[in-house]
């Protein structure tokens, strides 16, 4: 690591993954294959062949990955699986709940209703006996992932790509975003998402997004520091929600290319959908953007060349526009709300640092958003003519 990089502060994400929430691996397998049992009947005679809890593991749910054989229609087959386990109230959890089953629906509507790829989802269970949590099982595929530490946009299989990987790699995630808000009819395959009484509009679900998003951070902040840059931000937007929505849709919610795998710079699975709601669809392209702004940022804080032609805003938006004929609206609005939800997340992550001993609190609690300076640049207006200069970096 060179002394540039080092400034990034690659340990940053491991301060929310605190130890104390994962479980014994050794434990996880025999409570799995009883669970096993239990869904599979008589005869099946389950064994869990491998475990592994990673190190790496989410900043949300838990993740395991096991293996597992069964008898079914007289012969033994084998089966490669993942366990996504709601965390429990001592790890500090991320978000105030986890419906993972509702997660689970929204995958099954998603790979009915769509062609997103989408790994095929098996069981869920609400019962917390089993795992210590409620969670659900999925299979467990195969692909690339952009990694998020260090960040994609340097020394990683995506930033030395060829320029047309890369390229190819940018259209079609843009188009797994094109084809998920395609979707017809989301609120009869997704009720849950809508809160009730929540007219089907977009104007009306932003506003339900962004009466949420206050609240998580009420929540997250009930019992320690304040964030004034995130007021300021919330204010902001409550005060600048436009006017004219489009309409609502399905909406991925952590729409990024780190939560997607790819083969041969095509995307093999879509992941993680705890934050999946319906909403208007500049939500998820400008998360998809800002999210590679951040870590584009990253880049530049650490003085290395990045990918500053990747994900570009005004090339998400033609590819989009091209595939769906629909022009994306008030970006501007949409990327300040994007980052503003990030940096809301990003407290809560250095906070459960805090708490867990693995980190001070400043003196400003603003110092506990990493990408302080963007978003405040965002709200005096200068952020993306310094994108354009590239004096952002």
């Amino acid at each position: 690591m060179t002394s540039e990089t080092a400034d990034v502060d690659p340990d940053y994400a491991e301060l929310a993954r605190p130890g104390e929430s994962r479980n014994d691996p050794a434990v996880m397998r025999a409570s799995l294959e009883r669970w096993l049992g239990t869904v599979l009947g008589l005869g099946a005679n389950p064994e869990v062949t491998s475990i592994e809890v990673p190190s790496a593991n989410g900043m949300s749910n838990e993740t395991v990955l096991f293996d597992a054989t069964w008898t079914e229609d007289g012969a033994r087959s084998e089966y490669r699986l993942v366990a996504r386990i709601a965390p429990p109230a001592s790890a500090a959890p991320l978000f105030p709940s986890y419906d993972l089953n509702q997660q689970y629906e929204v995958m099954q509507a998603v790979a009915a209703h769509t062609s997103v790829p989408i790994p095929r989802v098996y069981w869920s269970e609400s019962r917390p006996e089993a795992l210590g949590g409620e969670f659900f099982v999925m299979e467990r595929l195969d692909g690339d992932v952009p990694p998020d530490v260090m960040p994609y946009t340097f020394g990683s299989w995506l930033s030395e790509a060829s320029a047309e990987d890369r390229s190819r790699l940018q259209r079609a995630s843009v188009g797994v975003l094109a084809e998920l808000h395609a979707m017809a009819h989301p609120q009869q395959a997704c009720p849950n998402l809508v809160a009730e009484g929540t007219e089907l509009t977009g104007a009306a679900t932003l506003r339900a997004h962004v009466a949420a998003q206050r609240r998580y951070y009420e929540w997250a902040t009930a019992d320690g520091p304040r964030s004034p840059l995130i007021e300021r931000g919330l204010d902001w937007v409550e005060s600048n929600l436009p006017t004219e929505a489009g309409p609502a849709v399905l909406c991925w919610g952590d729409a990024r290319i780190g939560n997607m795998m790819f083969r041969d710079f095509e995307p093999t699975a879509v992941l993680d959908w705890e934050m999946a709601t319906i909403g208007p669809r500049e939500l998820d392209l400008s998360w998809m953007i800002f999210l590679h702004r951040f870590f584009e940022d990253l880049a530049g804080m650490a003085g290395l060349p990045g990918m500053p032609d990747f994900l570009r805003r005004e090339d998400v938006t033609a590819t989009y526009m091209e595939l769906t004929g629909h022009r994306a609206a008030d970006l501007d609005f949409y990327t300040l709300y994007a980052a503003l939800r990030h940096a809301v997340i990003m407290f809560r992550v250095q906070c459960r640092a805090v708490a867990f001993g693995q980190a001070e609190l400043p003196a400003n609690p603003d110092e506990m958003i990493l990408h302080r300076a963007t978003l405040e640049a965002m709200l005096d207006g200068t952020y993306w003519s310094s994108v354009a200069t590239g004096s952002a970096r």
